[in-house]
This record gives structure tokens, sequence and C-alpha cells, in this order.
């Protein structure tokens, strides 16, 4: 993502996600929790997004903030592929990368499910040793965890 895509992005997460998803990415980049962003660019746009947010539990984790497609450009595997070179990077990095929401969608892209105390959550890179840890979100996200 470079500066100036924000608009772009928020028009994605508006059009492809939830209400208020646009404003808890902004709460992410306002409060320094943001680890990544990046974009699916098409002429001189944005088609797709995901945002990776650090977690305040367990250290060094992070989460999948969102993930968007613009309309036109969704059914075509192209959030699968996203979160597929996430998974991989997670793996070849050693990061530890969750995220909540549709599961069977992000086992597709190579993530695994874990159950934690919080419930089930799709799970890229190494597995936590003893068991799921308790999850701690940033706050941007937590309301919604």
């Amino acid at each position: 993502m470079r500066r100036g895509d924000e608009a772009a992005v928020d028009a994605v997460l508006d059009a492809a996600c939830e209400a208020g998803t646009a404003r808890r990415i902004a709460g992410l980049r306002q409060a320094g929790d943001i680890a990544g962003e990046v974009v699916l660019p098409f002429q001189g746009g944005v088609a797709g997004y995901y945002a990776l947010a650090r977690m305040r539990a367990p250290s060094g984790w992070l989460c999948v903030g969102a993930i968007g497609i613009a309309p036109d450009w969704q059914g075509a595997g192209h959030g699968r592929r996203l979160m597929g070179v996430l998974s991989q990077w997670a793996q070849l990095s050693g990061r530890t990368v969750i995220a909540a929401g549709p599961l069977a969608f992000f086992e597709r892209a190579g993530f695994a499910r874990i159950d934690t105390a919080q419930g089930p959550v799709a799970l890229a890179g190494p597995a936590p040793e003893g068991g799921a840890p308790d999850l701690i979100y940033p706050p941007a996200l937590a309301a919604r965890a």
C-alpha cells in the first residue's frame, strides 16, 4: 500500500465489508497497531486489500484486521490468493497469523483451524505449543472479535 491509497481502500472496504470496517482500520492506523497493509492494484486503483494488525497477546502474533475485494472483482479467487500468499509468508517467516471470520474461506487459503477460549480461529504459520493461548486483540478490533 502506498501513501494516498487510503481513500481507495476505504471505498473497497465500504463496498465489500460490514459497516464500520474502514473506521476500524483507520483506528488501527491511528493507534499504530497496523503491522502491514497490502493492496491488489488495478489500473491505478485498488481492487482488493488486507490489513495485518499486531495482537496484544500472544506477543509477536498478527491478525487479519480486514480483507476486502471490490464487488466487481469478487468470485474470481482474488481474496483466496491474497490470503494464500499471506499463509505462505507466515510459514516461511515463522510468524503466526490468525484470522477470525469464515473459517472455510481461510482454510481454502492454507490456514488451519484452531480452537481458542474465544472460539475457533484460522491460523497460518507456527502453531502454538501446549494448546491455544488466550487472544487479546488490539482495541480497534476487540469489540468485533
